[in-house]
């Protein structure tokens, strides 16, 4: 705990200036509460028994400059509340930036085991309570600690016997607040894991949306989250029930230092201990003695909300991306496109059986290949290995004669380009989608490479040309244009290694012909991979690898494949 409380302390480095201001203000309007009640016991014991003209008179200035503290404790607050929060959302804003660019780092194998909804959750609710708290909480404690202690001393400067009562009371308060903490962290913990589940579970939900009107299954969607919901509030249950404990004996606890104070005080004024004036100014500044209280109560939850926020923040943070460039990678301008598998195994983290089994397999410079093999074989696997979304686990995959491990992986990814069957297209304008191949391209840039994709004239024929919003995932395209415009975003990449996977399986007649005349297009003089399940497109491929759980196990064109009457050509039988 103590190296997580370390580290975010670190946060509030940039921001020295506001952080510092914020305290100076919280101090001295904590300072400006505890004075005015001073003035009131000067007045009431003083001031009243002096003649009338020297009292009235005394009275209006001291009145005036009760006034002005108040105006100060105005200015205080008001400068505590909002640039406080300004720094807060400052902090936030870089948290969410760290949190996001490490997301950007982690592999594929990372999400794989992990749902979008819980990552969300980190990114917007844990940020929120981790800003709330590294902005209330400094204030909370400094202004809190300030009044207790002056609150204190004042009060055993008024009477030593009285101000025995609110530090008895208080001792009590603390065991009591210390024992149930413990008990509102867990829970607090719970009540993040579930909430993010809540998240996942809706975002799964919307995501689908159209599979679920499909088959009508809206009510089916109702009752899983309603499961959900549910839990979440059990586990709210259960946190509501300890604060409740905890916030009505925290009240109970401020109202007995009131009452006591009372009736010990009215004993003391019996005896002569205690003058009316000091019992004022006594009943005073216990509201200055059970504030403070009250305030570091609210402190405590926000501390269980943002630390318990904090550690699931740092849960992410702390894990390593497991793809990463090494220390003396090397930079590539562009590759010539030799593509090698040498000896290459692999299996995914969470499953020990191999995908992979020592492939060997050489591909020269702007050759055309093309893998076949049942579903399950590690046609993706193998391809998804080139541009290091996942990592060998035996063997070595290599660019140009250079291990793939060697390459900077922003160079590395730079030089290939894959056009998938499950099309994924941002929310905005098509423009805006095709310029991710390339990003600082021209206009007119965008416009050659759609051209070039069979995509130009579909394009001009939409409401706004290229300024045409596609929706959410591209829901306003066709599958046919939407793969042409991932096929556009590709040809404006510009790169020297292809991997087309399974990009026409998905389509009808009309749309396989038009898509696979760009990828035939784009696949000139580039060395090309083809995942395929439809045999038909690859027919003209010079050379075809059919790949199982073995490895490659035949080679050849369509034809000599079909002749050796083995894995391909039983392929081919079920098909046509």
């Amino acid at each position: 705990m103590r190296e997580n409380l370390k580290k975010m302390v670190t946060y509030y480095k940039p921001y020295k200036g506001l952080f510092y201001s914020d305290m100076f203000f919280a101090i001295l309007g904590a300072a400006v509460t505890l004075a005015i009640p001073l003035i009131v016991r000067y007045i009431t014991g003083s001031v009243v028994n002096r003649p009338l003209q020297e009292a009235t008179g005394l009275i209006m200035k001291l009145g005036i400059l009760m006034v002005v503290m108040i105006l100060v404790e105005l200015g205080c607050n008001f400068y505590i509340s909002y640039f406080g929060h300004i720094m807060g959302a400052k902090i936030e804003h870089d948290m969410r930036q760290e949190i996001f660019g490490h997301y950007q780092k982690l592999s594929f194998a990372f999400f794989d085991n992990q749902k979008v909804g819980h990552l969300l959750s980190r990114v917007t609710s844990d940020l929120f309570d981790i800003s709330e708290l590294l902005h209330h909480g400094p204030e909370n404690i400094v202004i809190s600690c300030i009044k207790l202690i002056g609150a204190f001393v004042i009060l055993l400067t008024i009477n030593p016997k009285l101000a025995l009562v609110p530090i008895l009371i208080v001792a009590a308060m603390v065991v009591y607040a210390v024992f149930l903490n413990g008990k509102m962290k867990n829970a607090f913990k719970d009540n993040r894991r579930k909430i993010a589940d809540i998240n996942g579970q809706i975002e799964d939900s919307l995501s689908g949306i159209r599979v679920v009107k499909s088959f009508g299954n809206e009510t089916e969607e109702m009752r899983k989250f309603e499961v959900g919901n549910s839990r979440f509030v059990q586990s709210k249950r259960k946190s509501y029930w300890y604060m409740g404990f905890y916030n009505s004996g925290m009240g109970a606890f401020s109202t007995l230092i009131t009452v006591g104070s009372l009736i010990a005080g009215a004993f003391l004024m019996t005896e002569q201990q205690l003058s009316a004036a000091d019992l004022v100014t006594f009943l005073l500044y216990i509201n200055n003695f059970t504030e403070p209280v009250k305030r570091l109560v609210d402190f405590t939850e926000q501390f269980q909300n943002g630390y318990s926020g904090y550690e699931r923040f740092r849960e992410i943070m702390n894990i390593a991306p497991d793809i990463a460039d090494r220390p003396d990678a090397v930079h590539v301008e562009r590759a010539r496109g030799e593509v090698e598998f040498d000896h290459v195994c692999f299996h995914y983290e969470d499953n020990p059986e191999e995908v992979l089994r020592d492939v060997n397999l050489s591909v020269k410079e702007g050759e055309y290949v093309a893998l076949v093999g049942s579903s399950g074989a590690g046609k993706t696997t193998l391809c998804s290995l080139i541009p290091r979304f996942y990592d060998t686990t035996g063997g070595t995959v290599r660019l140009d004669g250079t291990d793939v491990k060697d390459i900077c992986l922003k160079d590395l990814r730079s030089q290939i380009g894959i056009v998938q069957q499950d099309v994924y297209l941002f929310a905005g304008t098509i423009i805006e989608n095709i310029r991710y191949g390339r990003p600082d391209a021209t206009d007119e840039e965008v416009v050659a490479a759609a051209r070039a994709a069979n995509a130009h004239e579909f394009i001009m024929s939409m409401p706004e040309g290229y300024q045409t919003d596609i929706g959410q995932r591209g829901v306003k395209l066709s599958g046919g244009q939407k793969q042409r415009l991932s096929i556009a975003r590709v040809f404006l990449k510009n790169p020297p290694v292809l991997i087309f996977d399974e990009a026409t399986s998905a389509l009808d007649n009309e749309s396989e012909r038009v898509v696979q005349e760009s990828l035939e297009s784009l696949a000139r003089n580039r060395t090309t991979f083809v995942i395929a399940h439809r045999l038909s497109t690859i027919r003209n491929a010079r050379r075809i690898l059919v790949l199982t759980e073995d490895g490659i196990a035949e080679e050849g064109t369509h034809k000599e494949l079909l002749e050796r009457n083995g894995v391909y050509a039983h392929l081919y039988q079920l098909q046509f």
